[in-house]
């Protein structure tokens, strides 16, 4: 019988050349086997597992060897304080995305009856968190992805928060603007890789291309948002999007092209990289 101490010391091994970040990763993928946490590893080195979790386990660690993000296989990730059901349809959390959750809730603070759209929801985790937060607010997460609809109709339901956030399928604001909808407070975090980028990038060995590819320049999607979001958002409302890393100037500039006399400003993440243009319309 293999104990938790001897598989641990076999996978941080067979991951070593894999994965920057092995010793986590093996007692993430043992913990969730085991279904217990990490402090119980630590603690019982000398547990036994049966051959029914050896083999998972060392399944598990064999993929992630080959480069399947951890999430993938848990199943699972964190993302400001929750726990979102991932699958390799929908893009996995990053705590990048977490600038535009703070943007957002900073100017909601003082709001009420919030309408909200998370557009290119995936699995939900920016409408759902948003939810959370805001327990006046009611919201729509929209993604043209039937399977990435199914894992966010998931999340919002592990929150019971069906009564608050609609899943909707749909071309980025097309369904809402159909419904003659007036959005407050718009959150996009939509393709923005550049397409000469995206085949040197591991994440595109994985995750799906419609949730990365963003066109020549990486803003295919983003103009197609700016195109529609002036007759969908309100006219004190916020539009939020997220960007990658030295695209602010040009989003900024297609930005106020889009709202002009809008109020429109960049956030740094912390690795001082562009990653949020805020576009706050005045009334």
């Amino acid at each position: 019988m293999e104990t938790v101490e001897q598989a641990l010391v076999w996978a941080r091994a067979a991951l070593a050349r894999a994965s920057d970040s092995e010793p986590l990763d093996a007692t993430v993928l043992l913990a969730h086997v085991l279904g217990t946490d990490r402090a119980a590893l630590i603690t019982h080195p000398e547990r036994t597992l049966t051959p029914d979790q050896s083999t998972r386990f060392h399944d598990l660690v064999t993929r992630r060897a080959a480069g399947t993000p951890v999430p993938y296989l848990t199943g699972t990730r964190a993302f400001y304080g929750l726990e979102f059901a991932v699958t390799p349809d929908v893009l996995i959390p990053r705590p990048e995305t977490e600038h535009l959750i703070e943007a957002a809730l900073a100017w909601a603070r003082e709001r009420r009856d919030l309408r909200v759209a998370d557009v290119g929801t995936g699995s939900g985790a920016i409408a759902v968190t948003l939810a959370t937060q805001l327990p006046e607010a009611r919201v729509w997460a929209v993604d043209i992805s039937p399977a990435a609809l199914a894992v966010a109709s998931r999340n919002v339901d592990r929150y019971d928060l069906g009564k608050r956030v609609q899943c909707v399928r749909g071309d980025l604001l097309e369904p809402l603007s159909a419904a003659g909808l007036k959005i407050d407070l718009i959150a996009a975090n939509l393709p923005y890789i550049a397409l000469d980028d995206l085949g040197s990038l591991p994440v595109a060995l994985h995750e799906p291309r419609l949730a990365l590819a963003g066109g020549a320049d990486g803003l295919d999607m983003i103009r197609r948002l700016l195109d529609q979001a002036p007759g969908v958002l309100a006219a004190d409302g916020l539009l939020l999007m997220e960007i990658g890393a030295g695209q602010g100037a040009r989003v900024c500039a297609l930005a106020e092209a889009a709202f002009p006399g809008a109020r429109v400003r960049l956030v740094a993440d912390y690795a001082g990289h562009d990653r949020v243009v805020c576009v706050e319309r005045g009334t």
